[in-house]
C-alpha cells in the first residue's frame, strides 16, 4: 500500500484552494485581455461591423440600377417612359447615349446595368396601335440584380403610365418589351458564383499567408536576425510577397481552370489579360495582409485583423448581394476593398470579353491600393519590435 505523504494528500484534496486558484487564472486572464488592446477593439467591433452591413447594407432587392437609355426620338411619350422608369425605383438613368457602340461600351465596362433603346417613329406606331417595341438589354452577369427589375418592369411600367395622358387608355402597356440578357442569357448561376470565387479564395488565403508572416518572425525570435543584416524594409517586404505571388497565382490558375472544364465557365475574353490583372490583384491582397502582419503583436491579432477585413469583403464586393442596389455610404466603403474591384474584372474578361480600356478604372483602383498598403507596410516595419 502507497503511503501519501501530508502536502500531496492537501493537494488531492478537492476543494482545497480550488477557487482561489481559479480566481486567480480568471483575473490574469482579464488582466491580459485589457493589455490586448486590438482584441478587445475585435470584441466590441466584430458585432457592431455585422449588425450594420446586414441591417443597412445588404439589400436583396436592389434599387437604383444604373441604367443608360438611346433615344431615337423626344417627344412626350418618351419623356413620360423615362419618368415612369425612374419612378419605379428600380432604375436611375446615369447615361444617355447617342450610338448603338456607345451602349455596348457602357455594358461591356460595367457602367451601367440596363440599357433601353426607343426607336424612332414609336409614338406614332403607339397611336395607330402598332405595339412598337421598346428593347431593355440587361447585364446578367449578376442574375439577381438584373432578374428582379426585369420581372418587375412591366408591371410597374404599366401602374406609372396608367394615368399618363400620352399613353392611350388600354388595360395593357399599348408597346411591346423585348429583354435582352446579355452575357448569361441562361442565368446560370455557376457563371456568376465561379469568376467570384477566385477572388474570394484568394482574399482569404493570400491575406492569411502574409499576415502571419512578420508576426511568426517575431513570436520565433528571428525578427532580430533580419533587422542586424544590411537589407532594407522593402527588400525584406519584397522577399515575402513574391514568393506568395506565385502560389496565388497557382491558386487562381486551378480555380479557374476547374471553373472552365467543370462548371463550363467561358473565358471570352484575354487569358494573358486575365493573368496579369489577376497577379495584380494577388499582389494588393499580400500587401495588405504585409501591412496587418507589421500592426499586429503576435499571430492572433494578425488572423483577427484578417476576419475584420474579410468579412466587408464578403458582404460589400457584390459577391453575395447585388452591389449597385447597396446604399451609397456601402458602395463608397465597397470601392476600398480590393475584392469589388477584382470581381468586375474577373467576370467582365471572363463573360463579356472586356478590354483594358473598359477596365481602367479597376485597374487603377487595384493598383493604388496596393501602393496605400505598401506604403504602410514599410513606414512601421521599422518599429515593429518596439
Amino acid at each position: 500500500m502507497t503511503h501519501l505523504l501530508p502536502t500531496q494528500t492537501a493537494r488531492r484534496l478537492p476543494g482545497n484552494g480550488f477557487w482561489r486558484k481559479t480566481w486567480a487564472v480568471l483575473v490574469k486572464e482579464f488582466i491580459q485581455l485589457k493589455r490586448d488592446r486590438v482584441s478587445l477593439a475585435m470584441i466590441a467591433m466584430m458585432p457592431l461591423v455585422q449588425l450594420m452591413l446586414f441591417g443597412y447594407a445588404i439589400n436583396t432587392t436592389p434599387r437604383n440600377l444604373p441604367t443608360a437609355v438611346l433615344l431615337q426620338e423626344h417627344n412626350d411619350l418618351t419623356r413620360s417612359i423615362l419618368a415612369a422608369l425612374e419612378n419605379t425605383k428600380y432604375f436611375r438613368i446615369t447615361h444617355l447615349p447617342t450610338t448603338e457602340a456607345e451602349v455596348d461600351q457602357l455594358l461591356a465596362s460595367g457602367s451601367v446595368l440596363f440599357a433601353i433603346e426607343i426607336p424612332a417613329n414609336f409614338e406614332r406606331a403607339v397611336r395607330r396601335g402598332d405595339k412598337p417595341a421598346m428593347l431593355v438589354m440587361a447585364d446578367a452577369t449578376d442574375p439577381v440584380a438584373a432578374g428582379t427589375a426585369l420581372s418587375a418592369l412591366g408591371q410597374v411600367l404599366q401602374t406609372a403610365l396608367s394615368h399618363d395622358r400620352a399613353i392611350p387608355d388600354s388595360m395593357s402597356l399599348p408597346f411591346e418589351i423585348r429583354t435582352h440578357a446579355r452575357y448569361n442569357p441562361a442565368a446560370v448561376t455557376q457563371l456568376n458564383i465561379v469568376p467570384g470565387l477566385v477572388g474570394t479564395i484568394l482574399t482569404m488565403t493570400m491575406l492569411i499567408f502574409t499576415a502571419l508572416s512578420v508576426t511568426r518572425e517575431i513570436e520565433r525570435g528571428t525578427m532580430e536576425n533580419l533587422l542586424s543584416m544590411p537589407i532594407t524594409p522593402v527588400e525584406i517586404m519584397l522577399g515575402k510577397i513574391i514568393p506568395y505571388v506565385m502560389v496565388g497565382f497557382v491558386q487562381a490558375s486551378m480555380i479557374i481552370a476547374i471553373g472552365v472544364f467543370l462548371f463550363g465557365v467561358p473565358i471570352v475574353g484575354s487569358l494573358l489579360m486575365l493573368a496579369l490583372l489577376s497577379t495584380l490583384f494577388i499582389t494588393t491582397n499580400l500587401s495588405i495582409g504585409y501591412t496587418f502582419s507589421t500592426v499586429a503583436q503576435n499571430q492572433l491579432q494578425a488572423m483577427q485583423m484578417t476576419l475584420m477585413f474579410f468579412l466587408p469583403n464578403i458582404l460589400l464586393s457584390g459577391f453575395m448581394f447585388p452591389f449597385a442596389g447597396m446604399p451609397n455610404w456601402a458602395q463608397w466603403v465597397g470601392e476600398a476593398l480590393p475584392l469589388t474591384h477584382y470581381l468586375r474584372i474577373v467576370r467582365s474578361i471572363m463573360l463579356k470579353g472586356s478590354s483594358v480600356a473598359d477596365l481602367h478604372y479597376d485597374t487603377a483602383a487595384l493598383f493604388v491600393l496596393m501602393l496605400i498598403a505598401m506604403t504602410i507596410a514599410v513606414t512601421r516595419f521599422r518599429r515593429t519590435l518596439d
